[in-house]
C-alpha cells in the first residue's frame, strides 16, 4: 500500500485531513524503521474497527508536573500525537507525568518517544492493549502485550530508543500473516514468566492511573547527563536499540 492509497482510504473513513496526515506519517515512519507490523498494513485493520472519526482528544488537567488527557473516542494515535505536541510546545522544567485515559490504539511507541528525545527530552512510555497474553502455564489471556518504550537523548547524535512488546510476536505480526495467533505468548521461552510479570506490572500501573479502559502513561524528564556517547564508544560500532 502506498502513502497515497492510505490517505485516500483513511479520508473515506471520515477522518479529517489533519488527522489523516498524522496517521499516514506514523505508519510510513514505522515502515521505514522496520516496524512494518505497525506500518501502512494498519490501515486495513482500522477499516474494520469501530471509532468516531470526528472525535478529538481532550486535555482534562494540566500542571507543571502532571497532565491528564482523555481520548474521548479519538484514535489513540491522535491522542499521543496531541500529547507530544503539547510537551514540545511547553516542555517540563524538570519532569512531567502524562496520563492518557481511553487511549487506543497507540501504534509504535518508540516513534512517539523518539520525537521527544530528538528535542532533548528523556521519555518513557507504556500503553495497554486488549488481553492477548496468557500465563506461561496456560489459561485465558490476562494482559495485553503492553509495550514499553524508552528514549534517551544525546547531544552527540541519534538518541537510543528502546521499544519492547512483552509478546514473542506482536498482534501486528498476526494481522500481517507473519505469525500464528498461538505464537502470541510472553517472550522468553523457558523464562517467559519474566515477560509475563512485566506485562502484568505495566497493565496494572496504567490501569491504576488511567482507569480500566486501555490507556497510556508517559514520563518526560529533562536529562542531567548524557550517557549515550560513552556507550556508543564502548559498543565499538555495534548496532544499538533504535539505530537505523
Amino acid at each position: 500500500m502506498t502513502e497515497a492509497d492510505a490517505e485516500r482510504r483513511l479520508l473515506a473513513l471520515g477522518l479529517v485531513p489533519a488527522d489523516v496526515r498524522v496517521l499516514v506519517e506514523h505508519f510510513a515512519e514505522a515502515d521505514r524503521r522496520g516496524k512494518s507490523s505497525h506500518g501502512l498494513v494498519r490501515v486495513e485493520w482500522l477499516e474494520r474497527q469501530a471509532f468516531d472519526p470526528r472525535a478529538s482528544p481532550r486535555l482534562l488537567a494540566a500542571g507543571p508536573c502532571h497532565e491528564r488527557w482523555d481520548g474521548a473516542g479519538a484514535l489513540g494515535y491522535l491522542t499521543l500525537a496531541a500529547v507530544c505536541r503539547g510537551v514540545l510546545d511547553d516542555p517540563p522544567a524538570h519532569v512531567r507525568l502524562v496520563v492518557a485515559e481511553r487511549c487506543f490504539p497507540t501504534g509504535s511507541l518508540g516513534l512517539w518517544v523518539r520525537r521527544l528525545a530528538e528535542a532533548g527530552l528523556l521519555a518513557l512510555l507504556t500503553a495497554t492493549s486488549p488481553r492477548r497474553l496468557a500465563h506461561p502455564d496456560g489459561g485465558p489471556p490476562l494482559t495485553g502485550t503492553n509495550p514499553l518504550a524508552i528514549a534517551i537523548p544525546s547531544a552527540g547524535g541519534d538518541p537510543i530508543v528502546v521499544d519492547v512488546s512483552m509478546g514473542a510476536v506482536t498482534h501486528g505480526d498476526v494481522l500481517a500473516g507473519r505469525a500464528r495467533p498461538d505464537e502470541l505468548v510472553p517472550f522468553g521461552g523457558p523464562h517467559a514468566h519474566k515477560a509475563f510479570a512485566l506485562a502484568v506490572g505495566l497493565e496494572l500501573l496504567v490501569a491504576a492511573l488511567a482507569g480500566l479502559e486501555h490507556g497510556a502513561v508517559l514520563l518526560v524528564v529533562r536529562p542531567e547527563h548524557d550517557p549515550v556517547p560513552a556507550l556508543r564508544e564502548f559498543a565499538a560500532g555495534v548496532r544499538l536499540p533504535g539505530d537505523a
